[in-house]
């Protein structure tokens, strides 16, 4: 697993982000919830335009959110979908190189890693940004940026 264990600190900025939300085990859940998002692409592609899918996700909380951010607050959203507006903020970025597979071992060493380095974790969602797109990058190429909310 190729992931960054020294993170780098980020300002995410404001976002306008449409989800599916799903609580439980997230091995189960997260797959469930991409699959009703990936469906509704279509329609919300129609009248919004895409900017990056992420993952937001509190694991305490067992809270999982599948989801895209859009370049303005959308217009249209198809039934059983949810919309926020992200206040943004303060990140640690860790980046993880290679197949989306890796995420839940790269998850796991991220949240050790943020107790091990002491990182002052405030109360708000992870993010998972997926900066490259699956469909045109090879697996071993691809990067998940992994950000953990600090204070």
């Amino acid at each position: 697993m190729k992931l960054t264990e020294e993170p780098d600190i980020v300002n995410w900025a404001e976002t306008h982000y449409v989800f599916i939300e799903k609580t439980g085990p997230f091995m189960s859940i997260a797959p469930q919830a991409w699959q009703e998002l990936h469906s509704n692409i279509p329609e919300i592609a129609a009248k919004n335009q895409i900017a990056h899918f992420l993952s937001l996700y509190k694991g305490g909380a067992n809270i999982y959110r599948a989801g895209v951010s859009l370049a303005a607050p959308p217009l249209e959203l198809p039934a059983g979908l949810q919309y926020e507006k992200l206040r943004g903020g303060r990140y640690s970025r860790f980046v993880l190189t290679g197949p989306y597979s890796d995420l839940p071992e790269a998850s796991g060493r991220v949240w050790q890693l943020a107790g091990e380095k002491q990182i002052p974790v405030r109360e708000d969602f992870a993010i998972e940004n997926y900066v490259n797109d699956p469909r045109t990058t090879p697996e071993a190429d691809l990067i998940t940026e992994i950000l953990v909310p600090t204070a």
